[in-house]
């Protein structure tokens, strides 16, 4: 949950409206001037409506900053489009997580197979990728099935792979 400093916060009302299929605000051009962009960008921590979120402020040619009402702000806040809500930010300071854990059971399964070696042989940028899918599969049976494929892959069987292709 992120903790917000009354110090450098800042309070606004807007009315969630829609960018294509995505609900967005404006955020307040005397909000957004007072942060400071990375490439453009604004990462902020706040709150919506009593829901705590983190954020990105997308910059909008000719406008003001654009913060993106996600669904779980949406549903955390009981809130939809169309509606006027509150919100109270702050820049984000934060660095961002740069690491990704590598689950145990994957990590089991490379030293069965004896495949350590052979899986940090990939780029980083690919170890990243199979780290961060797998990471992100939801039920246990899938993430099984999953970790086989990566398995018969690093092993050189041929296999298809729809969802993740290991070179």
């Amino acid at each position: 949950m992120p903790k917000i400093s009354s110090r450098h916060s800042h309070a606004f009302s807007a009315k969630i409206y829609k960018v294509g299929i995505n609900p967005c605000v404006k955020v307040p051009l005397r909000i957004s001037a007072s942060m400071n962009p990375t490439k453009g960008f604004i990462p902020v921590k706040g709150i919506i409506e009593s829901f705590p979120f983190k954020q990105t402020l997308v910059p909008v040619k000719n406008s003001n900053y654009r913060l993106y009402v996600n669904g779980p702000m949406l549903k955390g806040a009981d809130v939809a489009v169309g509606e006027t809500v509150h919100f109270i930010i702050e820049q984000d300071f934060t660095p961002p997580e740069k690491a990704h854990p590598m689950s145990k059971l994957f990590r089991d399964r490379l030293k069965k197979n004896n495949l350590h070696a052979a899986f940090k042989k990939l780029t980083p940028s690919r170890q990243k990728e199979i780290i961060r899918y797998l990471n992100n599969i939801k039920t246990e049976v899938t993430l099984k099935k999953n970790i086989d494929k990566v398995i018969a892959q690093l092993q050189g069987k041929k296999i298809r792979m729809v969802a993740l292709r290991i070179p």
